[in-house]
This record gives structure tokens, sequence and C-alpha cells, in this order.
């Protein structure tokens, strides 16, 4: 019998220029072992960090036929992994996957903001249909920006207790998913982490990340398809979020010593073949 790759439909835009979205997440699952099926909700130049007046075209009218064009053809899913949705259409769309598969992970990254703002797509419409969203997924990985928005807490000016973290990795799971891990956390007790909570085992976890002084673009989505990966080729929450957390330190790393512009994202082709070792990991700890 033909081996049997794990499939995931992912619903992201695409950045032509700068490594985000969907141009880093496909070859980041492929090389995982993981068939990625891209679901374009929009069309972008380039990603809007910084180079001026963007070329967008937004596919929101694509979805619906392709989710419709897939279920005719029998194609099934193992995974649905949302990111950046350009509006509460689309995060309707996002929905209609989830109920045309519902025995598929469903895995949502709220993308709103970063870095205690808001991004200006993000509507009030929008914020409130991504709540709905989440409530509907089993894993979430928002940035510590997007948790606080969910959460309807205030950005934090200073690192957090790991008491606190806990608190909000419980709380943001009461909304509904039963797994959630948010990203870039200063923990007072700490460097900064990545922190995770399965609420099935009501176990928590942290990984710990190496600081450097440069922010790239299409980092969140890294991340979550490693995480994804992981999981779906058998990693357990904290193998996988370690997974993810170590690669991005060999990409970030990597690109930073060669002084790149940020803009660019990091270097992912440099990077890849990490991924491809399995590397065995046990820099995790309980929080």
């Amino acid at each position: 019998m033909p081996h049997q790759f794990s499939r995931v439909a992912a619903i992201h835009d695409m950045s032509g220029f700068g490594r985000c979205s969907l141009t880093v997440i496909l070859p980041v699952l492929s090389v995982m072992g993981v068939q990625a099926c891209p679901v374009p909700t929009a069309v972008l130049s380039t990603h809007t960090g910084g180079f001026g007046e963007v070329s967008c075209r937004d596919l929101t009218d694509f979805i619906s036929p392709c989710l419709r064009h897939w279920r005719q053809i029998g194609i099934t899913f193992d995974c649905i992994y949302s990111g950046f949705l350009c509006s509460e259409r689309q995060i309707h769309n996002v929905t209609e996957f989830f109920g045309a598969y519902p025995n598929a992970l469903k895995v949502v990254d709220p993308v709103m903001g970063d870095h205690g703002k808001v991004y200006k797509t993000i509507s009030p419409e929008i914020r409130a249909d991504m709540a709905s969203l989440v409530a509907q997924a089993d894993i979430i990985t928002p940035n510590l920006t997007e948790a606080c928005m969910l959460l309807g807490t205030p950005y934090p000016k200073e690192p957090i207790s790991r008491y606190t973290a806990k608190s909000w990795l419980a709380r943001l799971s009461e909304i509904g998913p039963d797994t959630v891990v948010i990203t870039g956390v200063p923990l007072a007790e700490g460097r900064i982490s990545n922190l995770g909570y399965d609420k099935r085992h009501n176990s928590y976890w942290c990984v710990e990340c190496d600081y450097v002084p440069v922010s790239y673009p299409g980092t969140g989505d890294i991340y979550a398809s490693v995480l994804v990966g992981g999981l779906l080729t058998g990693d357990s929450l904290p193998l996988a979020m370690e997974r993810a957390t170590r690669f991005l330190e060999v990409a970030i790393k990597t690109t930073y010593s060669y002084g790149t512009d940020p803009r660019e994202g990091v270097m992912l082709e440099s990077a890849l073949p990490w991924l491809i070792g399995r590397n065995i990991l046990c820099g995790y700890s309980s929080l």
C-alpha cells in the first residue's frame, strides 16, 4: 500500500514577498511529511509590514467554491488550519470547512495583532467573530497580544508570573479549545517562553526561547506550522512546542547572523533541513 501522509487544508493569505503566511506554511509542512493544500484568502504583492502600498486581491469568493469542489471529488483532511482572515465572511468560511470535516483537527491561529497593538485591518466585528471561531477550535496558537484580546485583558507592561500565565491558558481553554499555546510570553521567573495547556490531561508546558534583538514577519506562521506538523506526525504537545521553538531559533539566529533586512523574513531556505532530522528533544518543562 502507498504511504499515507496527513493532509492539511491551510486557509491563509499569500504574500509574494516577505516570507510569511502560505509561502512559509507550505514548505514547512511539506518537509515534515504533511501534505499542505492551500486555500488562499487573499494574494498580496508583499506583506503589510513596511513595503509601502501593497497590491492585494481579496479571494473570499474562491473559498466556498473550493470547498464545494473538494467535497464533490471526495478529498478528505486530517486538519483544518486557519490563520490571517480578512473579514467576518472569511471567518464564516472557516466555520464551513469545520462543518464539512467534523473529524479533522481544527487549528486556529487567531491573527489579530502583535506587540500590544491590534492590526489596522482587524475591526471589532472581526474580533467578535474570531472569538466564536476560537470556540470551535481544538487548538489555538495566539501570541501574547492576541491572547489578551481574546480574554479582554490589558496587555502587560511587565513580565507575568507563572500563576498568571497558567490562569490565562486555562481561561482561554474555557472558551472552547482543548489545547492552547501562547507564544512570546515574558515570564517574571525566566526568559521569554512559549506556553501550552492540554485541558484533557490538565497539563501545563513551558519552552524557553533565546532572545534575539530583532523582529521578523512570519515567525508566528512558522511556529504554528511546525506545531501542527509535529502533532500530525506523532509528537506530544510539549515535543511539538519545543520542535517549533528550536526550529525558529535556528531560522532566526541564522538570519540575524547575516544582517539581512528584517522585512524579508527569516532565511527559511537555509533552516528547513533542520526539520528533516526529527531531532529528539527534551528541553521543555512543566509550567
